[in-house]
């Protein structure tokens, strides 16, 4: 058999309907144990601006929010919509938007988790993620039973290989290819070259000078992208009412599109929406916890309230606008799948983008070069984590080295292929981490009631946070 049928099969059976059932069941199921916790957005992006210094942690909670947007705002929310449409139709924008909508309470939940159970290392630094709450929430007598081993093992094996395809390969394969489409003349592996460098220059500093770089990196290209596609829907305000219509009428009907060369059906539509949804803004894959539990907080509902802000901006916001830019600029502009040159999710942004007088490929090149890259950062922490608990201290520096290489390999030759091989470990990391929170989903709703719904944020958790043995 074909490998890359193979690799496409897999695809289908981890993303099919078990996969969806579980995603968006627990997307439900923990927005009505929280109460629905969407309602506090004001009150969360209010946080995520302000300081908590007394308590204890490593870097800022807008530090930590920036970070986890530097790895959930990337080729997700630009290419991955267009390969969501190519594949899934229109409708499969509208399923990313609820998986967004629905999937802040789960965001909430992964990181309240992940801060309650977070540790420290030997020289004081802050450990988190799902593989230290299956550890401590289930141990008794200082030891963790063997099925929790196992959960957080499986865990942190499947973040630390995803992070060397949604955080590595993928996104210096998404920002060679933007570049080389819009300046022929670039090559490959120098493109390739600048991102090892790039790159390199950051993450060997550790999560300070990731968090202090996407601290400056971050508000600034969301905003000017986000801008940029209000200026672009305003070019094509007579096609917008029709693009919104088309997304949700074709959600839930195999609805032909653009002369029938983009249409599909309901679970086309689902399949493709939650999988680039979950790819976009990464709620219930229990990667954004991981930073968020270096953050400085006085109490785990807090963070988990910071936190959920960046589902919101992710997908809600930015994937939203993306995905009205895409569909409205194919309607004002037929002859864009006419050409017969769209074959990928890059061809089709480049082309809708460049569709645009003047502003439409800078702001292309632009923000997918710059949330490539902070992609990279974030992720190089996530999967540093992992590889930490896994293999101890010892083999952060090789982590990284590998990491930088398989970027380079990406930018010179690895295709939408790529895209496919990290949907399934998406998919494989997800499962562990909401399995864990949802056996957590009542100790989190009790204490969500206290901190959060009885007005209680201010209460400092004076749970000691044990010091974790290094390998």
């Amino acid at each position: 058999m074909d490998i890359v049928q193979l690799i496409n099969d897999i695809d289908a059976a981890v993303w099919g309907p078990p996969m969806i059932i579980l995603l968006l069941g627990s997307h439900l199921f923990l927005t009505f144990r929280t109460g629905f916790i969407q309602r506090k957005l004001p009150k969360a992006i209010k946080l995520s601006v302000t300081k908590d210094p007394d308590a204890e942690g490593d870097i800022s909670q807008f530090g930590a929010l920036t970070t986890a947007l530097s790895a959930t705002i990337g080729t997700g929310n630009i290419v991955g919509v267009a390969t969501a449409i190519l594949a899934g139709g229109p409708g499969a924008v509208l399923w990313m938007w609820l998986t967004g909508v629905f999937g802040i309470a789960t965001k909430y939940s992964e990181t309240y988790a992940a801060v309650k159970y977070r540790v420290k290392d030997h020289n004081g630094n802050m450990l988190g993620g799902a593989m230290y709450a299956w550890r401590r929430a289930f141990e008794k007598d200082g030891k963790a039973p063997w099925w929790a081993l196992i959960g957080a093992g499986a865990f942190a094996l499947f973040a630390a290989i995803a992070s060397f395809g949604i955080g590595s390969a993928v996104q210096s394969s998404a920002m060679t290819g933007i570049i080389t489409s819009n300046m022929p003349g670039v090559p490959a592996w120098g493109i390739g070259l600048a991102i090892v460098i790039m790159v390199s220059i950051v993450i060997f500093g550790g999560i300070k000078i990731i968090s202090k770089v996407c601290e400056k990196l971050i508000p600034f290209m969301a905003i000017a992208y986000a801008w940029g596609c209000i200026v672009i829907i305003g070019m094509n305000w007579d096609f917008v009412w029709p693009a919104i219509c088309l997304i949700c009428e074709s959600a839930f009907t195999a609805k032909a599109a653009f002369g029938g060369a983009v249409g599909s059906g309901l679970m086309m539509a689902l399949q493709f929406g939650c999988a680039r949804g979950l790819f976009s803004n990464e709620s219930g894959m229990g990667s954004a916890p991981i930073v968020a539990s270096a953050a400085t907080t006085r109490n785990p509902a807090r963070q988990a309230l910071v936190s959920m802000t960046g589902t919101f901006w992710d997908t809600v916001i930015i994937c939203a606008l993306t995905g009205i830019v895409l569909v409205s600029t194919m309607l004002a502009n037929p002859g864009i799948m006419e050409s017969g040159q769209i074959s990928a999710g890059a061809d089709l942004t480049s082309a809708a983008f460049a569709s645009i007088p003047y502003i439409g490929t800078p702001i292309l090149v632009f923000g997918m070069v710059l949330f490539a890259y902070t992609t990279i950062l974030g992720w190089s922490y996530y999967g540093n984590r992992c590889i930490t608990y896994l293999f101890g201290k010892r083999a952060i520096r090789p982590y990284q080295v590998l990491y930088v290489i398989v970027a380079f390999l990406g930018a010179i030759g690895i295709g939408d292929l790529v895209w496919t091989i990290s949907d399934i470990t998406n998919a494989l990391m997800a499962v562990p981490n909401i399995i864990v929170v949802l056996l957590l989903s009542g100790l989190i709703a009790r204490e969500t009631k206290h901190y959060v719904w009885e007005d209680n944020l201010m209460e400092k958790d004076e749970t000691p946070i044990p010091i974790l043995e290094n390998k």
